[in-house]
């Protein structure tokens, strides 16, 4: 016949006097308080580990900072839990290594953390234009603020003054980082929920506004600037290339030598890695004769080295992909042309001309390509592309004809 344990009362705790060594009296199913010669008082849950089937005693607190009545209500949650084979013990420490993480877990700690994995679906200088926004229009008034204290109302007030300035624009994209690092915190059970979700409604709507280009009747002049302004040779020669592949400016100024595929009837391909692209899907550019003269020209220049066009004081290293646009103000195109602009020069001349439309996102990198090469087969697909960037570059030869001769 089991042994019955009678219970303690508050009567019976509060009378219990220390001895010469520490006694231990028990309330029942597990709940047990231990007497020290001290004189303390202290709760503990006894119970039977549902893994290893090791006995393991669990701390609840001293007496008279905790009753008894509380005592017995978290010693039947402990056995609760012991039932459905959860380890209570571990699973407190959990709980408070989770709340010590809640409580350091500020803006700027948990945007580190969602960048980690951001930076791996972007590109590099996208990623950096995505550190820098945070930085100078958040983590200096929210950085050390923890998520759980973050509501609509602050953000609205530290973006508000951003608001003011008319940079509408940047408002929108800091607002959807912002969002993303918020949903970021929802998923490590840091918040319940994004309190910032639908804060964009409380802001002016940028208007859709394109990147400044030029038209094709002004092309003739910009070439001729191109090569008559003061800007170095290198510098150059990456807007030709950028302008002759319709790529983006980080795409061009990152272009390397190991990236070009050359074959056999004298033709080359470059091969854009996933990494670099917006997009993240590799992009295959049918190289015109016009750029391969660019890749001719280059190689006495930066061969040995890694990238195409290397930046002069670092060598080991490209250009800056904002090199372009700092030659382009210099050759008056302020507020008149950017170097991204150059593929929506080259996108409408081309629809003006009657090209396929198809090819002509492809050669942008625009859409899934899969699509596009439905209508062709693989071969075909390849030798339409490098048809329309010949055609291109004949185009730009064309236009600088007059002038000087061979683009």
């Amino acid at each position: 016949m089991a042994r019955s344990t009678i219970g303690l009362t508050d009567t019976a705790v509060r009378q219990l006097k220390p001895k010469d060594k520490d006694y231990v009296k028990s309330d029942g199913k597990g709940l047990q308080l231990r007497v020290r010669v001290n004189g303390s008082k202290l709760w503990n849950f006894n119970y039977i580990h549902p893994t290893t089937k090791k006995r393991v005693n669990m701390g609840l607190g001293s007496y008279p900072d905790m009753s008894l009545k509380k005592a017995r209500e978290l010693t039947e949650a402990a056995r609760n839990q012991v039932a459905e084979g959860v380890d209570p013990k571990l699973a407190r420490e959990e709980e408070r290594a989770a709340q010590r993480y809640s409580e350091n877990a500020t803006l700027r700690k948990i945007a580190e953390e969602w960048f980690e994995v951001k930076k791996s679906e972007v590109t590099a200088d996208y990623a950096d234009d995505i550190w820098r926004s945070l930085e100078l229009h958040v983590f200096n008034r929210l950085g050390e603020t923890p998520v759980s204290q973050i509501s609509a109302q602050t953000v609205i007030d530290v973006l508000r003054p951003v608001e003011k300035t008319g940079r509408l624009e940047t408002v929108k994209r800091v607002i959807q980082r912002l969002n993303e690092i918020m949903n970021y915190a929802v998923i490590k059970k840091l918040i319940t929920g994004n309190p910032i979700a639908a804060i964009k409604s409380a802001f002016k709507k940028p208007k859709k506004q394109h990147l400044p280009t030029i038209t094709a009747k002004e092309l003739p002049d910009f070439l001729r600037k191109l090569h008559e302004t003061n800007v170095t040779y290198i510098t150059r020669q990456v807007i030709k290339w950028q302008l002759l592949t319709m790529t983006r400016p980080s795409e061009a100024a990152g272009a390397k030598w190991s990236e070009i595929q050359w074959l056999d009837d004298g033709q080359a391909n470059w091969l854009i890695p996933a990494e670099r692209m917006k997009k993240r899907r590799q992009h295959t550019v049918p190289l015109c004769e016009q750029a391969l003269r660019v890749l001719e020209d280059m190689k006495s220049v930066s061969d040995q080295y890694e990238h195409i066009f290397i930046s002069l004081r670092k060598p080991q290293t490209s250009i800056n992909s904002q090199t372009a646009n700092m030659a382009l103000r210099r050759m008056g195109y302020q507020d008149k042309l950017v170097s991204h602009g150059l593929r929506a020069l080259a996108s409408t001349i081309m629809n003006e001309e009657g090209k396929d439309p198809d090819l002509i996102e492809s050669a942008l990198a625009h859409g899934d390509p899969n699509q596009v090469r439905s209508a062709y087969n693989r071969a075909d697909y390849l030798e339409r592309r490098r048809e329309l960037m010949q055609w291109w570059g004949g185009y730009l030869d064309e236009a600088f004809r007059k002038d000087a001769g061979s683009f």
